[in-house]
Formats: C-alpha cells, sequence, structure tokens
C-alpha cells in the first residue's frame, strides 16, 4: 500500500498524539523488536518508535529496515522518532484508521 501524501498528513497528525512503544537500542533490530512491532501494529494499526543514542541505526534506517519486516509504511521520520502505519485487516476492529482518498478531477 502507497500512502498519497494526504493519507501521510493525516497519519502525521494522529500520530502526534500516540506514546512511543518502540525502543531502538545498541543490538538494533532483532526478532523480538520486530515481534512486538507486528503486534503492535495489529492492535493499533499506528505506532511510534525511537532509536536510542547508542544504537547503531539512525532513525530513518532503522524505519526503513523495520517496515519491509513488519509490512508497514513509513509516515515519518522526525528528530530520533518514527512513526511506522499498517492497516488492520479485522473486520471487526472498532478503532480502526480511515485514511482520506485522494479524489482526481476528472475532464
Amino acid at each position: 500500500m502507497e500512502l498519497t501524501s494526504k493519507q501521510r498528513a493525516q497519519l502525521r497528525s494522529l500520530a502526534n498524539s500516540i506514546d512511543t512503544i518502540l525502543i531502538v537500542g545498541k543490538d538494533g533490530i532483532g526478532d523480538n523488536l520486530v515481534k512486538q512491532a507486528n503486534d503492535a501494529l495489529e492492535a493499533r494499526e499506528l505506532i511510534k518508535g525511537r532509536v536510542l543514542e547508542n544504537s547503531l541505526l539512525s532513525p530513518r534506517e532503522a524505519a526503513e529496515e523495520l517496515a519491509p519486516l513488519t509490512r508497514s509504511e513509513i509516515v515519518q521520520v522526525i528528530g530520533t522518532k518514527f512513526v511506522l502505519y499498517r492497516p488492520s485487516h479485522k473486520k471487526d476492529k472498532k478503532d480502526k484508521i480511515v485514511l482520506v482518498a485522494d479524489q482526481k478531477k476528472r475532464t
């Protein structure tokens, strides 16, 4: 799923109010962090992570490594934090994020 600029802006706005739940430390991205990210994305769809100063990865590198492993999209990387999004496939999910759709002009 490729996010549009409007959808990224919508998700960035929503991300302002969420807490950081993923911490990338000196060990980088291992199986446990990927599992934690997958579980969080399934439950919340939008998650925020932070890269500690002692990590060998930059926040951009961490997001770019983690996104394909979790089948998620990078919404934003700013400072030491990054935001990932993956829509939930649960049909009964009550707090599902509904993204705006880009409408193209027809002539």
